[in-house]
């Protein structure tokens, strides 16, 4: 089998293979792209996040040493000792696990503390907690949501978000367009009984930040409520690094503010943030809190420690812009299209599904670590090399970055700039 000549989505659903054989075929174009080194995926770390990665490296089979650009951990709190303290100590107060689920037997004190804090860090009434990100935006729409209802949903949000509408009616708008949202908005004013508009703050792939203070306005005006995926927003946006309502100062206005524990607060797990009325409601009809055995109390406390660092220690986020704002202008002076990003997320957008498997696998050879997106993950012509950054990144990683980078974009026709002279990249 030649991979380059297939994507994902051919794998998907084979109407004339079981699951077995659909396994099985799938397996034999893995295998190709793994012998044509076009497989950057599932790269085992030997360390842990952090602004360099030591990474067990997939074809050689040895230890090898990477400029980190791959990573959520936009702040490094995975890695600060403050994040670290609090966990060992709660580690060592209530043990490995809470033992039962929040609603039944697991719900520590240190959960509620984390509750309390999240809330009042987004500025709404009340929190729950998830045990993952996927699982706070999944079933927290699941519940809210019936036949009757609809989701008014940005045609780019996070799969979690789409995957959570499965049992309601959805309506799709143009990607941050306004006048689309309008006209969605106005076509469903009197088919739904709650219209339920959901948009990512920061969005995941393309790193643009969401018109977020339009659309609680416009939506609303036009009756519906507002529900914002904060994932790649919290610690990054605002004044104070609370996100997108703290950003367009807009807090306490947005109906339901999502998001999820493992990006720049550094740990694992999902949350909402909302009225007291409605987290109750979550707590019993929201099957993935219901059902799933409650957060270990070490995530819960270095958590809990995360927001109290970024408010402590403004720096971070400082720095992280400091980087956001160098390398944003260095890779438009290149010559690279990287579409609207505003934030930490760089899309290096190649249209060329092939040309990004090709270009990943060279900066993988030349010691930087990035990731390759493409179809069905986004369309043929913006398939892309996405990257982003930590606060931690030194002007020397993102040059080296910077070199490489250019030095690929000329050899694959991405940009057309002369260079003084040729790179070596490996």
């Amino acid at each position: 089998m030649d991979s380059t000549k297939y994507s994902l989505a051919d794998f998907y659903d084979i109407s004339d293979m079981d699951m077995v054989d659909r396994a099985r075929y799938f397996y034999e174009y893995h295998q190709d792209i793994h012998k044509k080194h076009h497989n950057q995926y599932r790269r085992v770390s030997l360390n842990g996040s952090g602004p360099t990665m030591k990474i067990l490296d997939p074809y050689s089979g040895i230890e090898k040493e990477m400029i980190y650009m791959a990573s959520n951990d936009y702040l490094n709190l995975t890695r600060h000792p403050r994040t670290i303290k609090a966990g060992r100590a709660a580690l060592e107060k209530y043990g490995t696990g809470a033992g039962s689920v929040p609603l039944l037997g697991g719900t520590l004190d240190i959960h509620i503390e984390l509750e309390k804090r999240v809330a009042a860090f987004k500025g709404c009434e009340a929190a729950i907690v998830y045990t993952s990100g996927f699982g706070s935006n999944c079933g927290s729409i699941a519940a809210l949501l019936r036949e009757n209802d609809v989701a008014i949903l940005d045609m780019l949000v996070h799969a979690s978000i789409i995957d959570g509408c499965k049992g309601t009616h959805v309506e799709y708008f143009r990607h941050n367009n306004m006048d689309s949202l309008e006209k969605v908005l106005r076509k469903c004013k009197d088919k739904f009984r709650t219209k339920l508009v959901i948009v990512d703050g920061v969005y995941s792939m393309d790193g643009d930040i969401s018109k977020l203070d339009t659309i609680v306005e416009l939506a609303h005006s036009h009756g519906a409520y507002v529900m914002v995926d904060e994932a790649h927003a919290t610690g990054v946006i605002g004044k104070n690094g609370r996100g997108t309502p703290e950003h367009f100062n807009i807090e306490g206005k947005v109906d339901i503010v999502a998001g999820t524990f493992s990006k720049a607060l550094g740990v694992v797990g999902g949350f909402i943030a909302s009225s007291k009325e409605i987290v109750e409601y979550l707590h019993y009809y929201s099957r993935p809190y219901m059902f799933s055995t409650a957060q270990t109390p070490q995530t819960a406390a270095s958590l809990i420690e995360a927001m109290n660092v970024i408010e402590d220690e403004p720096q971070l986020k400082e720095n992280l812009w400091k980087n956001i704002n160098y390398f944003k202008k260095s890779l438009i002076e290149l010559g690279f299209n990287i579409g609207n990003s505003e934030t930490a997320i760089f899309p290096v957008i190649v249209g060329h599904d092939v040309k990004v498997r090709e270009m990943c696998r060279e900066m993988h050879e030349a010691g930087i670590y990035v990731n390759a997106v493409q179809y069905p993950a986004v369309s043929r012509k913006l398939s892309r090399i996405r990257m982003s950054l930590m606060c931690n990144h030194t002007k020397q990683h993102l040059d080296r970055v910077l070199e490489v980078l250019e030095h690929l974009g000329r050899k694959y026709e991405i940009i057309n700039k002369p260079a003084a002279e040729e790179v070596e990249i490996a």
